[in-house]
């Protein structure tokens, strides 16, 4: 006699459903970006690509006008995803949303996987060079401990 259990959901047991990226249109958000999309492909997952505005006060105080410069850089990762995804169009297909939050890129990335049900979250390495010292968004995710974090040179 077997002992039946109900079947309960778990988040990435039978692989990624949702990945989420960041992209902020560096280098190594793009690179993140493009292996993010060959799992996604491979595992018949969304691929949710995140772009996180900055808030920056101290800028808007200034006169600088932030939200606009944000909203300028997100229309442009559309575009250069939608081009990319065009190119690719017919040889491989990959389900894609493009989505916007607002805040610090740690706390973006943490919202954005949390709204999205993110089963996986990639992120380029930094390029910044005091991150290796403070430690980098993609160090934090992984000391988060909520999902694998995959972080791409």
């Amino acid at each position: 006699m077997t002992e039946q259990h109900p079947h309960q959901f778990e988040r990435g047991t039978d692989g990624p459903k949702v990945i989420v990226v960041g992209v902020d249109g560096s280098d190594s958000s793009l690179r993140a970006a493009a292996y993010a999309a060959g799992l996604a492909r491979r595992q018949r997952a969304l691929l949710a690509l995140v772009y996180i505005q900055p808030v920056m006060a101290a800028g808007a105080a200034l006169g600088v006008p932030v939200a606009e410069t944000t909203d300028q850089i997100a229309e442009e990762l559309i575009r250069e995803i939608r081009e990319g995804t065009e190119q690719v169009k017919g040889i491989f297909d990959v389900r894609w949303e493009f989505h916007t939050f607002r805040g610090d890129p740690y706390n973006g990335l943490v919202s954005a996987a949390d709204q999205l049900k993110a089963d996986a979250v990639v992120v380029g390495a930094s390029e910044q060079a005091g991150h290796r010292i403070v430690g980098s968004v993609a160090i934090r995710l992984v000391k988060a401990g909520r999902w694998p974090v995959t972080v791409v040179p």
